[in-house]
Parts: C-alpha cells; sequence; structure tokens
C-alpha cells in the first residue's frame, strides 16, 4: 500500500522551526530544563555529540548537567528543516563559534507527540567538519 505524506505543510512546518529556535536559544543560554524538556523522555533516545555518544535521555540529561555553559554562543550558517505529514520532522544545521576554524554541523529527528507534549527531538547528532 503506497500513500501519500504531504511534505513541509505550512502549519506544521512552523510549528517545528518554532520548536527549533526555541532549542537554539536554550542552547546558547544553557538552559538545561527546556533542552530537557526538547528530548524525548525514553531511553529510546539517541544524542550523538562532537565529543560524546549518549543512550537514552538519562544520559543526554547527565551531559546537559554536566557541561561547563561557557563557550555555547554560535552562529547559525544555514537551517534545513523539512516535515513529512504532521508528526515527524527533520532539522539540519550548520554553525559557527568563535575561535573554532571548522563547521559545525548538526541533524535532528523531531517527532510530534501531541498537544500535551508537543515535538521532541527522538535523536540528534553533532559534529565537526575540518
Amino acid at each position: 500500500m503506497d500513500t501519500e505524506i504531504e511534505v513541509n505543510v505550512p502549519a506544521v512546518h512552523f510549528a517545528l522551526n518554532e520548536a527549533l529556535e526555541l532549542y537554539e536559544t536554550a542552547l546558547i543560554s544553557n538552559d538545561v530544563a527546556t533542552l530537557d524538556n526538547l528530548f524525548w523522555t525514553s531511553e529510546e533516545t539517541v544524542r550523538f555529540g562532537a565529543t560524546e555518544v549518549l543512550f537514552g535521555h538519562n544520559e543526554i540529561l547527565e551531559f546537559r548537567n554536566s557541561r561547563p555553559p561557557k563557550g555555547l554562543d554560535r552562529t547559525v550558517e544555514k537551517t534545513a528543516v523539512t516535515t513529512f505529514g504532521t508528526r515527524f520532522a527533520t532539522a539540519s544545521r550548520t554553525f559557527k563559534r568563535n575561535g573554532e576554524p571548522r563547521l559545525g554541523r548538526q541533524t535532528q529527528s523531531w517527532v510530534y507527540f501531541g498537544t500535551t507534549d508537543g515535538w521532541k527531538i527522538v535523536a540528534a547528532h553533532v559534529s565537526w567538519m575540518d
């Protein structure tokens, strides 16, 4: 059975972009509570960072709580957001940090868990490109 999935439904695309900007603000201000809330509270959640491999929400939260709140400012270079239907999306960004010659890359998979929980990151990957 082949069914069509609507890509980038305007209201869904807008909502995911709002969640992504909330994430960005929380990231650079080290707002751990908001970052924690934006990740799916599940052992199935995964985050591969520039120097860490985190499986499960608890490992991600432990990383966030232990990360020094310095040097988090960054400038977003490009963003690509694609929504698939009303409940799944991907978000990819490139960014630069002051004093860092490499280009940063961030990719996230988001799922909409309904009006109570909203959009949550279920998988994320951050890396540097030489």
